[in-house]
């Protein structure tokens, strides 16, 4: 009897059927089966494959790094961009990290959790996502603090470095413009410190080296008239290995040492950040971030493209944030090529993430187990799950966190399969729990009853800012960008204000604020107390990690990010309305801290 194509498709994980968040049961359409077993090399019909397919479990004896004892810590969460201070060049830098962690350290926080600092476009700066990355291995040199470089003087610096820093966005093309020119001019000077230059390059390997080739070329491509993404190139550069990129890159060895020493310089402000959180007592420092996904037409694909997969792209299903789904429009890891690779590229990635990390957040975490993949030509409601080799996803997830000591906390947002959080939990992978998300029939989850291995937060940079929240414009901005129906946006904001009065009284009950006084509070801006209340309630949870947004801080409303917007809403370009140097200083900043810490005492040392 010939199989159908739900039961070959089934075979080699391709899931024909999925439970969605609201605990509907979809189908997705045959030719997404049919599109998915495709772009595998999977024939429609033929021999069953050599390995069953994956089950969800933990492997044995294996756990990823987690230090003993009580660890009950707190730390501060922000966009490295939107820093602002009075020495950068319009956008955050390593530098400003040096100064936040003397800030946050100061006020008894023990991490500083950042953006994903992954390398994006440098010859299209206005790619701005940290989400959408050309390169996961390496770094984005707009955050190098040019005058923290060896050799700066005053003079390099660009005329109208006002303008650059006065703006409320990130003019990214200026701010491109600008740093490159200056560090083109120190490059030619010479590397400060030569052998230390050829040895990271020759750590970095040919994957380094092509890194900064591709840079090359597509600033080449770019002045040409082409897209920066390889994709948009002439044929003869779709190739790492043709003859023309060989001539190319002869050609222009300058220039493509001039993007490797960029790398060096990122990576050793980078570890200078590291270390200044280490002066500043820090127990776990910095708390990078690890996208899911790489953009299709980027340095990774073009580097190596034996491991993505052409004509998928990485998105979520339909859900109550978005009716339509998600198309986050990256370039999936081909989970044949890991299963039979046993995740080796995988762990490689992770040793890199990992270096500098005292902590490792992993973006949508079930992507070790599926991904929700959509076939080219077709919307994200046709797409479906597809499984990835589980087993050896989390055994080199471990081993890499064991040998640089790196906490991993896994974002296990959204459509969480059943029993996907036991498995983090006998991985020592720290859950990723949001106040405004932890909710039953009949209000929100007291404190008390968080889980320990979780690391807790208000809100994160997908989701408006408290003062945002409180009033509703989240709900707005969605009904106005189409992403719900207005009878939609009319129930959620109606709900706002169940959830509002929920929260009060919590806060109430919890004598962090009195009955009369919630009574005279109403949907505007909230007042700083219950700012400041709100993230005491939520700093008492028995949780061992608790992060608190920069923006509550400075007391920002709008939000960094709107999922599924791209030029509707100026997302990843919004900078702090306070200046570094001002922040710690500000009544919001001191409440906030000053509760947390109270709530939270460093550990002694």
């Amino acid at each position: 009897m010939s199989q159908t194509i739900e039961e070959r498709a089934a075979e080699f994980a391709i899931q024909p059927s999925y439970h969605a968040l609201g605990g509907e049961f979809v189908r997705p359409p045959v030719e997404t089966l049919r599109a998915l077993l495709d772009a595998f090399g999977i024939p429609p019909e033929g021999p069953p494959p050599d390995r069953a397919p994956p089950e969800m479990r933990a492997p044995e004896g294996e756990a990823c790094f987690l230090p003993e004892g009580e660890m009950r810590l707190w730390g501060i969460a922000a966009q490295l961009y939107q820093l602002r201070s009075g020495r950068n060049w319009g956008i955050g830098d390593f530098a400003d990290l040096c100064a936040l962690a003397r800030i946050a350290g100061a006020a008894g926080a023990d991490f500083i959790g950042l953006n994903p600092l992954h390398a994006l476009f440098l010859a299209n700066p206005a790619h701005t996502s940290p989400f959408s990355p050309s390169n996961r291995r390496f770094l984005n040199p707009l955050y190098i603090a040019v005058d923290r470089v060896p050799g700066y003087r005053d003079e390099l610096a660009p005329e109208g470095l006002d303008q650059l820093r006065a703006p409320d966005l990130v003019d990214y093309p200026a701010v491109a413009a600008a740093k490159l020119d200056a560090l083109r001019i120190l490059w030619r000077e010479g590397p400060d410190d030569p052998l230390a230059f050829m040895r990271f390059c020759t750590e970095g390997g040919e994957l380094l080296r092509r890194h900064a080739l591709f840079e090359v070329i597509s600033a080449q491509m770019v002045a040409d008239g082409h897209g920066a993404g390889w994709r948009g190139w002439p044929e003869g550069f779709h190739d790492a290995e043709s003859p023309e990129v060989a001539e190319f890159a002869d050609a222009r060895a300058d220039e493509v040492g001039f993007h490797l020493w960029l790398q060096w310089i990122a990576d050793r402000q980078l570890g200078e950040a590291r270390d200044a959180c280490r002066a500043e007592g820090m127990k776990i420092g910095l708390y990078l971030d690890f996208a899911v996904g790489e953009v299709p037409d980027g340095s990774s694909t073009w580097s190596d493209p034996s491991l993505a997969v052409p004509g998928l792209r990485i998105g979520a299903s339909p859900d109550w944030f978005n009716a339509q789904g998600q198309d986050w429009g990256l370039a999936p890891l081909s989970p044949v090529k890991l299963a039979d690779l046993h995740a080796a590229p995988f762990g490689a990635l992770m040793q890199d993430a990992t270096r500098r990390a005292g902590a490792l957040r992993i973006d949508h975490a079930m992507g070790v187990w599926q991904l929700f993949l959509i076939p080219d030509g077709m919307g994200a409601p046709q797409g479906t799950y597809v499984r990835y080799p589980i087993e050896d996803m989390l055994r080199a997830l471990a081993e890499a966190s064991r040998r640089n000591r790196t906490i991993v906390i896994g974002e296990d947002l959204g459509n969480v399969p059943e029993g996907f959080r036991e498995v983090m939990a006998r991985m020592n992978i720290l859950s990723y729990r949001i106040l405004l998300f932890e909710r039953h029939d009949h209000g929100y989850i007291a404190p008390e009853h968080y889980p320990r291995e979780a690391l807790v937060c208000l809100s994160t940079h997908d989701l408006p800012t408290f003062r945002g929240w409180w009033r509703g414009d989240d709900v707005a901005i969605r009904r106005d960008f189409h992403l719900i129906s207005d009878e939609a946006a009319r129930q959620q904001g109606e709900f706002r204000w169940t959830e509002r009065r929920q929260l009060l009284e919590d806060l109430a009950r919890a004598r962090l604020m009195g009955w009369d006084e919630i009574d005279r509070i109403g949907p505007e801006d909230p007042p700083e107390a219950l700012v400041v209340a709100v993230h005491r309630h939520l700093a008492r949870t028995p949780s061992r990690l608790f992060a608190v947004r920069i923006e509550d801080m400075a007391g920002e409303v709008a939000p960094v990010n709107v999922p599924s917007t791209v030029d509707e809403h100026p997302n990843w370009r919004r900078r702090l309305g306070v200046p570094l140097e001002a922040l710690a200083d500000t009544a919001l900043f001191r409440g906030i801290a000053g509760a947390v810490a109270a709530e939270r005492p460093r550990e002694p040392t």
